[in-house]
């Protein structure tokens, strides 16, 4: 069965400013999706069980590669977020009650596709009086009880004016504590509405201090109109927080509702920012076109195992 071939930002077409053309996409993100029939195993699965999955939701263009290795990153809280940030694709409205089989029905899903390392994530919870901590710590919990040997990482919301939400996650010990920062501070206002970039930040501080253990990390967007000094200041803040890992990678416009791109950079510029971040002491570096916070988590979880056993 042959391959398709894919412009994965062909759904996000960049719109049109005062008459101007649509940015031209470039060659370098173009990816394969894969065959329906390699898919099928870990698409059915995913249906069986009701679960849903950031690759989906947000439109990712890695899901074809991720998919045929049984890789799928599970969106917990429902498929519905209460805000509506100008970059994302999952869908924001009022959401349901959370259910409270899905933590079981995420460690069966491990189980059944005999998952090394799992990522959590979310959908922004604000109507939740703890934003969702709770049901992210019952998914920790049916996991180790199930899947004792399987790693578990959570890409977790900021838990904006929930007190106490973050220290509960953390206590349920999560081998990777995630959290995006997504982009600079300047472009919180059209990009990440309701959200507080020192928040974030003072989230991602409160994992790196609370145990040695834990592995932290954060991701950020490029092409909405940063500048580079202000991808390295943010990348200052973020080592001063004691992140040790951090993934770039290029926006892509979902849907012409959304924020266009301002920039396609091209790879060897993506190659500068992981240089200027290794300079600045991260542990590990994950930088590229394609490059999003769950992808290839399990090697790169294995990788920074080894270098902190190596630096130790």
């Amino acid at each position: 069965m042959a391959e398709v071939v894919a412009d994965v930002a062909a759904a996000g077409q960049s719109a049109p400013s005062s008459g101007s053309l649509p940015q031209r996409k470039p060659e370098w993100l173009r990816v394969k999706l894969g065959t329906a029939q390699l898919l099928a195993p870990t698409r059915r699965t995913l249906r069986e069980l009701g679960l849903n999955t950031v690759c989906e939701e947000a439109a990712c263009p890695n899901l074809g590669e991720c998919w045929q290795q049984g890789h799928a990153t599970v969106m917990i809280l429902g498929e519905v977020c209460t805000r509506a940030c100008a970059f994302c694709n999952v869908a924001t409205g009022r959401p349901r009650a959370p259910d409270p089989l899905e933590p079981a029905r995420v460690a069966r899903m491990a189980e059944r596709l005999d998952l090394r390392h799992v990522v959590i994530t979310s959908v922004d919870r604000d109507d939740l009086a703890d934003g969702g901590a709770s049901h992210f710590v019952d998914c920790v919990d049916r996991l180790r009880e199930r899947c004792p040997d399987t790693t578990v990482e959570l890409l977790v919301p900021d838990f904006l004016r929930k007190p106490g939400a973050g220290e509960r996650v953390l206590r349920s010990q999560p081998d990777v504590f995630n959290h995006n920062l997504e982009t600079v501070p300047r472009l919180y206002s059209s990009a990440r509405q309701g959200a507080d970039y020192r928040v974030s930040l003072e989230l991602l501080a409160l994992a790196a201090r609370a145990e040695p253990a834990l592995f932290t990390k954060s991701g950020l967007m490029v092409g909405l109109g940063e500048t580079r000094d202000e991808l390295l200041t943010v990348m200052d803040d973020l080592r001063e927080a004691g992140v040790d890992f951090l993934t770039i990678g290029q926006y892509l416009q979902p849907t012409r509702r959304h924020l266009p791109v301002q920039r396609y950079l091209p790879p060897e510029e993506f190659e500068q920012l992981a240089e200027q971040a290794r300079a600045r002491g991260f542990t590990m570096v994950a930088s590229s076109p394609l490059t999003r916070s769950s992808y290839h988590a399990g090697e790169d979880f294995a990788r920074l195992r080894a270098l902190r056993a190596d630096a130790n």
